[in-house]
């Protein structure tokens, strides 16, 4: 059986030459191809293929944004960002979600179709010289953020990474088995510690350190 793919770029140039690559392919099957965000969200969920290639900018919902959405809804399509740039906070967030590949448009398009392949094997596919950089930017934030994190317990600083995502506190207790009641007392706490005294002035605090 061949790799089912879905495709999805708004650029017309590119997708149609990335549809008349893929079409040449005798191990993969394009079962779509979409020009925007939200019609690549609705073919993935329609299809549900092996791999979904998708632009990281696209009208209506970009690449991350479809990807958090169907992770959220527990597909298993694999996916892989095919885009002219990413930066370093995008490709982050790119591994956090787990994407499988990331190729830049720069690339000659076979190692895009060698990519599919290698992602439906199982296996990663991205760009090393963005790996390299953003895993120094990551190593930089990990550093300050031990730093400033240092007062705090293990669980004081799980909190406030939770508080820092716009979780609730009930929501937070949901997640780590604790009671409302315990986060609070957490939160006061943390608060005493690095010397804030709101939930906003906590949550910019953590976005200014890097701690988030």
């Amino acid at each position: 059986m061949g790799i089912r793919l879905v495709i999805a770029d708004d650029h017309p140039l590119v997708l149609n030459g990335l549809v008349n690559i893929f079409q040449c392919e005798k191990d993969i099957e394009l079962v779509a191809s979409c020009t925007n965000g939200a019609d690549a969200l609705e073919a993935v969920r329609r299809h549900r293929p092996d791999v979904a290639v998708l632009d990281i900018r696209m009208p209506e919902k970009d690449g991350l944004a479809i990807m958090r959405t169907l992770l959220a809804e527990k597909l298993p399509t694999r996916f892989v960002f095919y885009t002219g740039e990413i930066n370093e906070d995008q490709y982050l967030e790119a591994m956090r979600l787990g994407v499988r590949g990331i190729v830049l448009k720069e690339m000659d398009p076979q190692h895009l179709v060698q990519c599919v392949r290698k992602v439906h094997a199982g296996e990663q596919c991205t760009e090393r010289r963005m790996a390299r950089l953003s895993f120094e930017k990551l190593l930089r934030r990990e550093t300050g953020a031990t730093g400033i994190a240092s007062p705090l317990t293990p669980r004081e600083t799980g909190i406030l990474k939770l508080v820092a995502k716009g979780f609730s506190n009930k929501q937070i207790g949901e997640k780590l088995f604790i009671s409302e009641g315990t986060v609070k007392v957490h939160l006061h706490n943390i608060f005493e510690k690095l010397q804030v005294n709101s939930r906003i002035s906590l949550v910019n605090f953590a976005q200014e350190k890097g701690l988030v």
